[in-house]
């Protein structure tokens, strides 16, 4: 298989800028992860280990082009662009096209249309692949592009055709949360998803950034839980009953301008 040209090409060129810019190479010392008091509500994680992953792909599936590919992380690790060094848990996601994973993890990833970079932070891309087969990896690396061990298991997908549609159109800004079920037990897991939008660490205080917020009302208690390190998703175990869900975007600088519209869900515990 050979590398794909025009897969998001704006994306690798706008984060070769930033990592050719040499005022950027002057960057601060990194950032001290934020402070987080877990909600009682929250669990660990129970899976044996942080992975990044599609939420809407997998393995053997058949697509057709343009395809809106959205992706997620686990495992408390957060997001973080790579305008500001970010410590802790912390980094920005890369696909991959058509290669394995690098065999030297202490070397920067190139910049390419096999090594698409994410580095504002971003959880989506639009695919714009020809019809074939194709091979495709997400792999989490730092504010200098080295790879951290988190990574997905390779998915082999076939595009059956490419539409004649613009790939803008598949773009828009929002969030969204995704549950397990309107019935759960406990834990469960809630993934968030943006669009249009570049999740960050609460810390970096960049514009054009944001984090997640989830508030969780059910009798009467409230619990408000701000993911300000960047994080996609979150294990809970509240006690049995049932919920209203709040999914909330919050900037990570105040002076940002239009709100992004919260969304709600009911759920209940079992």
């Amino acid at each position: 298989m050979t590398p794909i040209p025009g897969v998001l090409c704006c994306a690798v060129l706008a984060l070769a800028a930033l990592w050719c810019n040499p005022a950027s190479a002057q960057t601060p010392e990194p950032l001290v992860e934020a402070s987080k008091v877990l909600h009682p509500w929250e669990v660990p994680t129970p899976r044996l280990k942080s992975e990044a992953y599609f939420t809407n792909l997998k393995d053997g599936d058949q697509i057709e082009t343009p395809f809106l590919l959205k992706f997620g992380l686990s495992g408390g690790w957060g997001l973080a662009p790579v305008a500001k060094p970010a410590g802790g848990k912390s980094g920005h996601h890369h696909l991959l096209v058509n290669r394995d994973l690098p065999l030297d993890f202490k070397q920067a990833l190139p910049f390419d249309d096999q090594y698409i970079h994410f580095g504002l932070g971003q959880m989506e891309t639009v695919l714009t692949f020809e019809p074939g087969v194709y091979t495709l990896r997400m792999l989490l690396a730092d504010s200098k592009h080295l790879p951290h061990f988190v990574y997905s298991k390779p998915a082999t997908i076939t595009v059956t055709r490419k539409n004649p549609v613009d790939p803008e159109m598949l773009k828009t800004r929002g969030i969204s949360m995704m549950l397990p079920g309107p019935t759960v037990s406990t834990p469960f897991r809630i993934q968030f998803h943006a669009s249009g939008l570049n999740v960050g660490m609460q810390a970096q205080g960049l514009p054009n950034s944001g984090h997640f917020r989830l508030v969780a009302r059910g009798g009467r208690e409230t619990a408000t839980m701000d993911f300000v390190n960047g994080q996609t998703e979150v294990y809970l175990s509240p006690p049995a009953g049932d919920y209203n869900l709040q999914l909330q975007w919050v900037s990570n600088q105040p002076s940002d301008g239009e709100p992004v519209e919260p969304v709600n869900a009911r759920l209940t515990v079992r």
